[in-house]
């Protein structure tokens, strides 16, 4: 089956690099592995933290990141039960191994001064919750086993959110795909999508309409710091 199987980076807006490498390095002691000028992108910085060899949390950085409005509610959470806009990430919540290594990283957390709440036990996995830079809202969490969807899909919220019996069947097991070798033609900007946003008028249907060897030519595929 072909499908996603983990996370390789979750990209997050700072207008302020420095500080969210110093709170992630010295706080949850993750490592920077990769600092440089954003690929594509004017005037843009993208850092990147390890969470392991496939695994990492982004940064994404430039003048203008600064000037947009923060407000509690609408554009971040600012705690794990608040609301914020549709499409934006609610908190983000790393993992630990284990429980002894929960109770660690709460220690190293309040002592270097920040607030921690927790652990709470969930059933399907125990978590601390704290603040990083921004107002970010974080969480670490450990599973004693994988969740169990016979356990943990309520059929009261199953109903609320609208999703009959065949669907349901579906979301837990999806379709196999083989795939068609890369041969699927690329949808027009009329496709049912979603479609990304944020482009200047016409830029998308240009951006979409160029061939897939246009894109691959114009990768940017060199480390900045060369090899001694």
């Amino acid at each position: 089956m072909n499908k996603v199987d983990g996370l390789h980076h979750l990209a997050i807006c700072t207008a302020d690099m420095k500080s969210q490498i110093e709170f992630f390095t010295d706080k949850l002691g993750m490592e920077l592995v990769a600092l440089y000028w954003m690929h594509g992108v004017e005037n843009t910085w993208h850092g990147f933290l390890r969470l392991n060899d496939e695994s990492a949390v982004a940064f994404v950085s430039n003048p203008d990141i600064g000037k947009i409005p923060v407000t509690l509610g609408e554009s971040h959470a600012g705690n794990p039960g608040a609301n914020c806009a549709a499409g934006v990430a609610q908190h983000i919540a790393f993992r630990v191994k284990d429980h002894n290594e929960l109770l660690a990283m709460r220690d190293r957390l309040r002592s270097k001064g920040v607030p921690v709440l927790g652990p709470m036990d969930h059933g399907m996995c125990c978590s601390i919750y704290f603040a990083g830079p921004e107002n970010l809202s974080l969480e670490l969490s450990w599973s004693a086993e994988a969740i169990d969807a016979n356990a943990w899909i309520d059929p009261e919220v199953v109903a609320l959110a609208g999703i009959n019996a065949v669907e349901l069947a579906r979301y837990k097991q999806s379709s196999d795909y083989a795939g068609e070798g890369g041969a699927v033609a690329q949808p027009g900007p009329d496709a049912p999508g979603p479609h990304m946003s944020n482009y200047a008028e016409g830029q998308y249907e240009l951006v979409i309409g160029l061939s897939d060897e246009a894109i691959w030519d114009a990768s940017e595929n060199v480390p900045p710091v060369k090899a001694a």
